[in-house]
């Protein structure tokens, strides 16, 4: 056999690999992006209903956020103590169910390439 065929043989086998594999496939990648993609919105939006909400509430309802609870307003209550944790669940949150998308996306492919064999 000379070089030229044996590439070529080599080319064939990778492409045929390639069309076998389903974790390659632009639907798996898409679907795979799509599910990240809320996920990340999802996470976004929480923090930012915080961000947002604490100045809207402070200007919107100024008597209830200087209320004492604890010693504090409940405005610094929120922002000095209780945003790190409420941020720390969010990360968790994230953490926990990406792990679990990726997890679940890679049962779906090895399914995938299964069904593909």
């Amino acid at each position: 056999m000379s070089i030229w065929e044996i590439e070529q043989a080599h080319r064939m086998s990778q492409d045929q690999t390639k069309e076998n594999d389903f974790i390659h496939r632009e639907e798996f990648l898409h679907g795979l992006m799509k599910r990240q993609l809320q996920l990340s919105i999802s996470c976004a939006a929480a923090f930012l209903l915080l961000l947002f909400g604490m100045p809207l509430l402070n200007y919107l309802a100024p008597e209830l956020m200087a209320r004492r609870v604890g010693g504090f307003t409940l405005s610094w209550l929120v922002l000095g103590i209780l945003f790190f944790p409420y941020v720390w669940i969010i990360a968790r949150v994230f953490i926990t169910r990406s792990m679990a998308l990726e997890e679940a996306e890679v049962r779906n492919a090895e399914k995938g390439n299964r069904l593909n064999s």
